[in-house]
């Protein structure tokens, strides 16, 4: 059996949930960039 760490996960598990993460995290904040640069575009303060 595959040593398990704090979390309950063993390190292929949690290498596999950190790539998952990172795209999806990546993706998140491109999106909200993307947000944000629309709306100063659409309403710029300056």
């Amino acid at each position: 059996m595959a040593e398990q760490s704090l979390s309950g996960l063993t390190e292929q598990q949690a290498k596999e949930f950190h790539e998952q993460f990172k795209t999806t995290y990546t993706a998140f904040v491109s999106l909200a960039a993307l947000a944000h640069l629309l709306v100063i575009a659409a309403n710029p303060w300056w």
